[in-house]
């Protein structure tokens, strides 16, 4: 991991600067009271830098549906702990990759997401906390128990140039990961690497590559926006952000690193279980038959979605074999 020079480059400095933002926001008092922080980012981190799901993706529901912490604290710990975690990955990913044209794709898909994200801060922020809560962990649940189970699987290793309505598509799903990340800090990378291999037909690892580098971005720009433009991070927030900051630098690149070498199935099947423990833990506590609805309503129309677009990636699959 360490053998590339710009990546050991960024891992000093990265955590230079945090001995130095610790030793002047934080101390070790706080550490040991808030140990679940750093724990928590232990596996989030790892998942981040390993699958299309961000770390948000184990953060926001166990902060927040678990320990009861409240939504907007959640969703601004995952894009504050993403935007070094995502970034860190992305970097190795970058050191790693011969070519990195590949990835010029994102220059236009970032910006496009980012106004999704301002678009949701600005809209939707006074939806009721436990329709978000049931969006988020219908999402990341449906996706990966249809994916996981699916048989199809992309085969392209660039992003091929969009044609006619997919363009319009494209910039849909960027809108709504924007969306989805002002909500809950993450879920633009799912959403995005649902249709790089769907209707890009494009390969597992580099869909998952170019899903954490939109991540890391947007958690970044996200985490820029809250602090400097909406001035809303406190520094009780900084101080958690500091006590989880080094461990996701070491953890999502570590993931990274896994993610060439392990049992994409394996993996995937394991997520889908851990996705459908959180919904399971969302529902039968404290239950209501409001949190029923949504979520049976967003499982729904989201398995449908996600199922219709790979039965679509067969599809094309089939009609490229008989051309």
């Amino acid at each position: 991991m360490f053998r590339y020079p710009w990546f050991r480059f960024w891992f000093v400095a990265a955590l230079l600067v945090w001995l130095v933002l610790f030793f002047r926001f934080n101390d070790l008092a706080f550490l040991a009271e808030h140990w679940f922080y750093p724990a928590i980012m232990v596996v989030g981190a790892f998942v981040a830098g390993s699958t299309p799901e961000g770390g948000g993706a184990v953060a926001f529901p166990v902060l927040n549906i678990f320990l009861q912490i409240d939504r907007v604290m959640a969703r601004d710990f995952s894009l504050m702990i993403q935007s070094i975690g995502m970034t860190s990955a992305s970097i190795f990913i970058l050191c790693s990759t011969p070519d990195r044209r590949v990835f010029r794709p994102l220059l236009w898909m970032i910006p496009a997401c980012f106004a999704g994200f301002v678009l949701g801060m600005q809209l939707l922020q006074q939806l009721p906390v436990y329709i978000i809560q049931a969006l988020f962990l219908s999402l990341i649940t449906a996706f990966a128990l249809v994916y996981s189970v699916g048989k199809h699987r992309g085969c392209q290793a660039e992003l091929r140039t969009p044609k006619g309505y997919e363009w319009g598509v494209l910039l849909m799903v960027l809108l709504a990961g924007g969306i989805c990340a002002s909500l809950f800090g993450t879920g633009a990378d799912i959403i995005l690497y649902t249709l790089l291999v769907t209707l890009f037909r494009m390969q597992e690892k580099r869909a998952t590559q170019l899903a954490i580098m939109l991540m890391a971005a947007i958690s970044v720009s996200g985490f820029i926006w809250r602090g400097l433009v909406e001035q809303q991070l406190s520094a009780y927030q900084i101080q958690t952000w500091l006590c989880a900051y080094p461990v996701v630098l070491v953890m999502a690149p570590l993931g990274a690193l896994v993610l060439a070498k392990v049992n994409k199935e394996l993996m995937l099947k394991g997520i889908a279980i851990l996705n459908l423990a959180q919904l399971g833990y969302f529902l039968f506590y404290n239950p209501s038959e409001g949190k029923w609805l949504w979520a049976s309503l967003f499982m729904l129309v989201l398995s449908l979605v996600f199922s219709y677009a790979i039965w679509r990636l067969g599809q094309n699959k089939v009609v490229q074999a008989a051309g």
